[in-house]
Protein backbone atom coordinates (compact mmCIF):
# COMPACT_ATOMS: atom_id res chain seq x y z
CA UNK A 1 0.00 0.00 0.00
CA UNK A 2 2.53 2.46 0.57
CA UNK A 3 3.75 2.52 -3.00
CA UNK A 4 0.12 4.24 -3.66
CA UNK A 5 0.67 7.29 -5.85
CA UNK A 6 -1.56 10.28 -5.90
CA UNK A 7 -3.01 11.96 -8.97
CA UNK A 8 -2.57 15.24 -9.92
CA UNK A 9 -6.02 16.75 -9.32
CA UNK A 10 -5.48 16.63 -5.26
CA UNK A 11 -1.82 18.46 -6.03
CA UNK A 12 -3.99 21.33 -7.64
CA UNK A 13 -6.85 21.37 -5.85
CA UNK A 14 -4.24 21.17 -2.86
CA UNK A 15 -2.51 24.78 -3.77
CA UNK A 16 -5.83 26.55 -5.34
CA UNK A 17 -6.20 28.67 -1.50
CA UNK A 18 -2.24 29.48 -2.42
CA UNK A 19 -3.10 30.28 -6.03
CA UNK A 20 -6.12 32.37 -5.43
CA UNK A 21 -3.42 34.79 -3.01
CA UNK A 22 -0.93 34.84 -5.81
CA UNK A 23 1.63 32.62 -4.20
CA UNK A 24 4.03 31.37 -7.26
CA UNK A 25 2.99 28.00 -7.78
CA UNK A 26 5.41 27.19 -10.13
CA UNK A 27 7.91 27.63 -7.89
CA UNK A 28 6.51 25.99 -4.35
CA UNK A 29 6.44 22.99 -6.68
CA UNK A 30 10.03 23.51 -7.77
CA UNK A 31 11.07 24.09 -4.40
CA UNK A 32 9.79 20.37 -3.46
CA UNK A 33 11.07 18.62 -6.67
CA UNK A 34 7.94 18.15 -8.27
CA UNK A 35 7.44 18.71 -11.47
CA UNK A 36 5.26 21.79 -12.61
CA UNK A 37 3.97 19.75 -15.64
CA UNK A 38 1.81 18.03 -12.66
CA UNK A 39 -0.37 21.52 -12.88
CA UNK A 40 -1.49 20.31 -16.88
CA UNK A 41 -1.26 16.87 -17.15
CA UNK A 42 -4.27 15.35 -15.51
CA UNK A 43 -2.55 11.83 -15.89
CA UNK A 44 0.78 12.88 -13.44
CA UNK A 45 1.19 11.33 -9.89
CA UNK A 46 3.44 12.03 -7.46
CA UNK A 47 4.84 10.08 -4.44
CA UNK A 48 2.58 10.37 -0.81
CA UNK A 49 5.94 11.48 0.86
CA UNK A 50 6.27 14.48 -1.47
CA UNK A 51 2.42 15.25 -1.09
CA UNK A 52 3.01 14.97 2.96
CA UNK A 53 5.70 17.84 2.29
CA UNK A 54 3.65 19.83 -0.51
CA UNK A 55 1.23 20.31 2.52
CA UNK A 56 3.40 20.89 5.10
CA UNK A 57 4.78 23.93 2.60
CA UNK A 58 1.21 25.24 1.65
CA UNK A 59 0.32 25.35 5.40
CA UNK A 60 3.56 27.28 6.52
CA UNK A 61 3.77 29.72 3.47
CA UNK A 62 0.17 30.55 3.72
CA UNK A 63 0.04 30.54 7.82
CA UNK A 64 -3.06 28.81 7.67
CA UNK A 65 -3.97 24.48 8.27
CA UNK A 66 -7.00 25.42 6.08
CA UNK A 67 -5.12 26.29 3.06
CA UNK A 68 -6.31 29.19 2.46
CA UNK A 69 -9.87 27.55 1.88
CA UNK A 70 -12.19 28.43 5.03
CA UNK A 71 -13.43 31.93 5.72
CA UNK A 72 -11.11 32.86 8.11
CA UNK A 73 -7.36 31.33 8.90
CA UNK A 74 -6.60 27.87 10.87
CA UNK A 75 -3.25 28.86 12.64
CA UNK A 76 -0.42 26.49 12.47
CA UNK A 77 -0.51 24.44 15.74
CA UNK A 78 -4.14 24.56 16.24
CA UNK A 79 -4.78 20.82 14.76
CA UNK A 80 -2.38 20.08 17.25
CA UNK A 81 -3.56 21.95 20.50
CA UNK A 82 -7.10 20.18 19.76
CA UNK A 83 -5.11 16.62 20.05
CA UNK A 84 -3.51 17.88 23.10
CA UNK A 85 -7.44 18.58 24.44
CA UNK A 86 -8.98 15.66 23.66
CA UNK A 87 -5.94 12.81 24.51
CA UNK A 88 -6.72 12.20 28.04
CA UNK A 89 -10.74 11.36 27.35
CA UNK A 90 -11.67 8.10 28.09
CA UNK A 91 -13.46 7.19 24.77
CA UNK A 92 -13.33 7.94 21.76
CA UNK A 93 -16.95 9.66 21.46
CA UNK A 94 -16.01 12.04 24.38
CA UNK A 95 -12.63 12.85 22.27
CA UNK A 96 -14.44 13.55 18.94
CA UNK A 97 -17.08 15.91 21.01
CA UNK A 98 -14.49 17.57 22.90
CA UNK A 99 -12.50 18.11 19.74
CA UNK A 100 -15.13 19.53 18.40
CA UNK A 101 -15.72 22.01 20.94
CA UNK A 102 -12.81 22.92 20.38
CA UNK A 103 -12.81 23.74 17.06
CA UNK A 104 -16.28 25.44 17.39
CA UNK A 105 -14.65 28.58 19.60
CA UNK A 106 -13.43 29.36 16.71
CA UNK A 107 -15.51 32.18 14.31
CA UNK A 108 -16.97 30.37 10.34
CA UNK A 109 -15.15 27.30 11.38
CA UNK A 110 -16.53 23.89 9.77
CA UNK A 111 -18.64 22.25 12.09
CA UNK A 112 -18.14 18.45 12.77
CA UNK A 113 -21.12 16.88 14.63
CA UNK A 114 -22.31 12.81 14.85
CA UNK A 115 -25.20 11.57 14.43
CA UNK A 116 -26.56 8.21 15.64
CA UNK A 117 -28.57 6.17 13.25
CA UNK A 118 -29.60 2.94 14.77
CA UNK A 119 -26.71 0.84 15.12
CA UNK A 120 -24.71 2.95 13.43
CA UNK A 121 -23.62 7.00 13.54
CA UNK A 122 -22.63 9.56 10.82
CA UNK A 123 -19.85 11.76 11.15
CA UNK A 124 -21.33 14.51 9.21
CA UNK A 125 -19.37 18.11 8.43
CA UNK A 126 -20.95 21.25 7.56
CA UNK A 127 -18.83 22.77 4.94
CA UNK A 128 -21.44 25.85 4.18
CA UNK A 129 -18.21 28.31 5.42
CA UNK A 130 -16.20 27.14 3.07
CA UNK A 131 -14.44 28.26 0.06
CA UNK A 132 -13.53 25.21 -0.96
CA UNK A 133 -14.71 24.73 -5.35
CA UNK A 134 -12.88 21.20 -5.10
CA UNK A 135 -13.84 20.37 -1.74
CA UNK A 136 -10.51 19.49 -1.45
CA UNK A 137 -9.99 20.62 2.47
CA UNK A 138 -13.93 19.32 3.02
CA UNK A 139 -12.23 15.44 2.02
CA UNK A 140 -9.24 16.27 3.79
CA UNK A 141 -10.65 17.54 7.29
CA UNK A 142 -13.51 13.98 7.02
CA UNK A 143 -10.63 11.62 6.35
CA UNK A 144 -8.11 13.40 9.42
CA UNK A 145 -11.19 12.82 11.79
CA UNK A 146 -11.57 9.12 10.57
CA UNK A 147 -8.09 8.58 10.44
CA UNK A 148 -7.55 10.19 13.85
CA UNK A 149 -10.16 8.73 15.59
CA UNK A 150 -8.75 5.11 13.76
CA UNK A 151 -5.40 5.91 15.63
CA UNK A 152 -7.00 7.08 19.32
CA UNK A 153 -8.12 3.27 19.22
CA UNK A 154 -5.39 1.49 17.93
CA UNK A 155 -7.89 0.16 15.05
CA UNK A 156 -8.59 1.24 11.58
CA UNK A 157 -12.73 1.88 11.88
CA UNK A 158 -14.23 0.22 9.29
CA UNK A 159 -16.69 2.53 7.13
CA UNK A 160 -20.11 1.74 6.18
CA UNK A 161 -20.84 4.46 3.75
CA UNK A 162 -19.64 7.48 2.53
CA UNK A 163 -22.02 10.29 1.50
CA UNK A 164 -21.00 14.03 -0.23
CA UNK A 165 -23.08 16.87 -1.12
CA UNK A 166 -21.34 17.62 -4.23
CA UNK A 167 -22.21 15.91 -8.07
CA UNK A 168 -19.60 13.12 -8.83
CA UNK A 169 -16.36 14.05 -9.71
CA UNK A 170 -14.48 13.22 -13.04
CA UNK A 171 -11.91 11.49 -10.17
CA UNK A 172 -14.47 9.72 -8.05
CA UNK A 173 -12.35 6.60 -8.99
CA UNK A 174 -9.41 7.94 -6.44
CA UNK A 175 -11.87 7.71 -3.43
CA UNK A 176 -11.28 3.82 -3.17
CA UNK A 177 -7.86 5.00 -1.34
CA UNK A 178 -9.53 7.63 0.66
CA UNK A 179 -13.23 6.53 1.89
CA UNK A 180 -13.20 2.72 1.24
CA UNK A 181 -16.91 2.09 1.57
CA UNK A 182 -20.13 2.72 -1.15
CA UNK A 183 -20.05 6.28 -1.61
CA UNK A 184 -22.85 8.65 -2.79
CA UNK A 185 -23.29 12.06 -4.38
CA UNK A 186 -25.68 14.72 -4.51
CA UNK A 187 -26.36 13.72 -1.11
CA UNK A 188 -28.68 16.11 1.90
CA UNK A 189 -25.60 15.92 3.79
CA UNK A 190 -21.32 15.36 3.64
CA UNK A 191 -20.41 12.72 6.16
CA UNK A 192 -18.98 9.16 6.86
CA UNK A 193 -21.18 6.22 8.55
CA UNK A 194 -19.79 3.37 10.82
CA UNK A 195 -20.79 0.92 13.96
CA UNK A 196 -21.56 2.61 16.36
CA UNK A 197 -19.62 0.58 18.84
CA UNK A 198 -16.47 2.49 17.91
CA UNK A 199 -17.50 5.28 19.80
CA UNK A 200 -17.78 3.42 23.28
CA UNK A 201 -13.75 2.26 22.31
CA UNK A 202 -10.94 3.56 24.67
CA UNK A 203 -8.81 6.14 23.51
CA UNK A 204 -4.73 3.98 23.84
CA UNK A 205 -2.61 6.67 22.86
CA UNK A 206 -1.03 9.22 25.82
CA UNK A 207 0.96 13.04 25.32
CA UNK A 208 4.18 10.48 24.72
CA UNK A 209 2.38 8.94 21.26
CA UNK A 210 0.76 12.06 20.49
CA UNK A 211 4.16 14.13 20.41
CA UNK A 212 5.57 11.18 17.51
CA UNK A 213 2.05 11.17 15.73
CA UNK A 214 2.04 15.04 15.67
CA UNK A 215 5.34 15.08 13.67
CA UNK A 216 4.23 14.60 10.66
CA UNK A 217 0.45 14.67 10.94
CA UNK A 218 -2.29 15.72 9.72
CA UNK A 219 -0.36 15.68 6.30
CA UNK A 220 0.84 12.33 6.67
CA UNK A 221 -2.74 11.25 7.37
CA UNK A 222 -3.69 12.65 4.01
CA UNK A 223 -1.07 11.48 1.99
CA UNK A 224 -1.37 7.77 3.16
CA UNK A 225 -3.59 5.41 0.93
CA UNK A 226 -6.53 3.42 3.27
CA UNK A 227 -7.98 0.70 0.55
CA UNK A 228 -9.87 -0.79 3.42
CA UNK A 229 -11.00 -4.38 2.28
CA UNK A 230 -12.44 -3.06 -0.64
CA UNK A 231 -11.92 -5.56 -4.04
CA UNK A 232 -9.20 -3.73 -5.51
CA UNK A 233 -7.15 -3.63 -2.65
CA UNK A 234 -7.59 -6.96 -2.02
CA UNK A 235 -6.20 -8.31 -5.49
CA UNK A 236 -2.95 -5.30 -5.08
CA UNK A 237 -2.00 -7.20 -1.90
CA UNK A 238 -2.39 -10.05 -3.62
CA UNK A 239 -0.84 -9.55 -6.55
CA UNK A 240 2.33 -7.87 -4.31
CA UNK A 241 5.49 -6.35 -5.83
CA UNK A 242 6.84 -9.18 -7.75
CA UNK A 243 5.58 -8.26 -11.48
CA UNK A 244 7.33 -11.13 -13.44
CA UNK A 245 5.41 -13.74 -11.04
CA UNK A 246 2.13 -11.85 -11.20
CA UNK A 247 -0.83 -14.56 -10.65
CA UNK A 248 -3.28 -14.86 -13.45
CA UNK A 249 -7.38 -13.74 -12.98
CA UNK A 250 -7.98 -17.36 -12.28
CA UNK A 251 -5.51 -17.87 -9.60
CA UNK A 252 -6.79 -14.46 -7.88
CA UNK A 253 -10.49 -15.18 -8.18
CA UNK A 254 -9.41 -18.90 -6.22
CA UNK A 255 -7.47 -17.15 -3.72
CA UNK A 256 -10.55 -14.78 -3.06
CA UNK A 257 -13.00 -17.76 -3.28
CA UNK A 258 -14.86 -16.63 -5.96
CA UNK A 259 -14.82 -17.81 -10.13
CA UNK A 260 -13.21 -15.86 -12.36
CA UNK A 261 -16.60 -14.36 -14.41
CA UNK A 262 -17.70 -13.22 -11.40
CA UNK A 263 -14.32 -11.22 -10.14
CA UNK A 264 -14.69 -9.94 -13.69
CA UNK A 265 -18.57 -8.76 -13.04
CA UNK A 266 -17.26 -7.20 -9.90
CA UNK A 267 -15.01 -5.03 -10.87
CA UNK A 268 -16.60 -4.24 -13.99
CA UNK A 269 -18.68 -2.58 -11.06
CA UNK A 270 -16.14 -0.69 -10.03
CA UNK A 271 -15.51 1.23 -12.65
CA UNK A 272 -12.34 -1.01 -13.63
CA UNK A 273 -10.65 -4.36 -14.83
CA UNK A 274 -7.68 -7.01 -13.95
CA UNK A 275 -5.60 -6.02 -16.60
CA UNK A 276 -6.50 -2.01 -15.45
CA UNK A 277 -5.25 -2.98 -11.83
CA UNK A 278 -2.34 -4.52 -12.83
CA UNK A 279 -0.72 -1.31 -15.10
CA UNK A 280 -2.00 1.18 -11.90
CA UNK A 281 0.32 -1.13 -9.70
CA UNK A 282 2.85 -1.09 -12.32
CA UNK A 283 2.71 2.47 -12.60
CA UNK A 284 2.65 2.89 -8.69
CA UNK A 285 5.71 0.63 -8.38
CA UNK A 286 7.34 2.50 -11.03
CA UNK A 287 7.04 5.90 -9.48
CA UNK A 288 8.20 4.11 -6.33
CA UNK A 289 11.43 2.96 -7.53
CA UNK A 290 12.15 6.06 -9.83
CA UNK A 291 11.62 8.12 -6.64
CA UNK A 292 14.10 6.10 -4.54
CA UNK A 293 16.25 3.29 -6.17
CA UNK A 294 19.71 4.04 -7.45
CA UNK A 295 18.59 1.17 -9.93
CA UNK A 296 19.01 2.10 -13.79
CA UNK A 297 15.84 2.63 -15.98
CA UNK A 298 16.45 -0.82 -17.59
CA UNK A 299 16.51 -2.54 -14.32
CA UNK A 300 13.38 -1.03 -13.28
CA UNK A 301 11.82 -2.07 -16.44
CA UNK A 302 12.93 -5.39 -15.91
CA UNK A 303 11.34 -5.75 -12.36
CA UNK A 304 8.33 -4.26 -13.45
CA UNK A 305 8.01 -7.08 -16.44
CA UNK A 306 8.21 -4.90 -19.27
CA UNK A 307 10.76 -6.96 -22.06
CA UNK A 308 12.45 -3.67 -23.23
CA UNK A 309 12.83 -0.41 -21.90
CA UNK A 310 11.33 1.09 -24.52
CA UNK A 311 8.24 -0.48 -23.57
CA UNK A 312 8.57 1.40 -20.37
CA UNK A 313 9.02 4.13 -22.00
CA UNK A 314 5.75 4.48 -23.71
CA UNK A 315 3.86 3.12 -20.69
CA UNK A 316 5.08 5.26 -18.72
CA UNK A 317 4.58 8.44 -20.74
CA UNK A 318 0.91 7.06 -21.35
CA UNK A 319 0.41 6.66 -17.60
CA UNK A 320 1.79 10.04 -16.48
CA UNK A 321 2.34 12.18 -19.40
CA UNK A 322 6.05 11.97 -18.62
CA UNK A 323 8.98 9.69 -19.54
CA UNK A 324 10.88 8.10 -16.80
CA UNK A 325 13.79 9.88 -17.04
CA UNK A 326 12.15 13.15 -17.24
CA UNK A 327 10.43 12.49 -13.87
CA UNK A 328 13.60 11.05 -12.18
CA UNK A 329 15.57 13.88 -13.38
CA UNK A 330 13.26 16.24 -11.20
CA UNK A 331 13.60 14.02 -8.34
CA UNK A 332 17.14 15.00 -8.38
CA UNK A 333 17.16 17.85 -9.19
Amino acid sequence: MRERTIASHFVCAALRGAEQQGLDIVALLAGLNIQPAVLNEPRARIAPEQFTRLMQRVWDVLVDEYMGLGRQRSKPGTFAMACYTLIHCPTLEKAWTRGMLFYGLFPDAPTFSLRRDGDSVWLELDDSNLRDPDHFLAESLLLIWHRLGSWLIGQRIRLLEARFRYAEPAHSAEYDLLFPAPRGFAAERTGLRFQARYLDMPLLQDERTLKQFLKNSPADLLARPDGGDSLTSQIRRLLGRDCNHWPDLESVARQLHTSPQTLRRHLREEGSSFQELKDHLRRDLAIYHLGRDNLAIQDIAEQLGFSEPSAFHRAFKKWTGLTPGAYRAHQDA
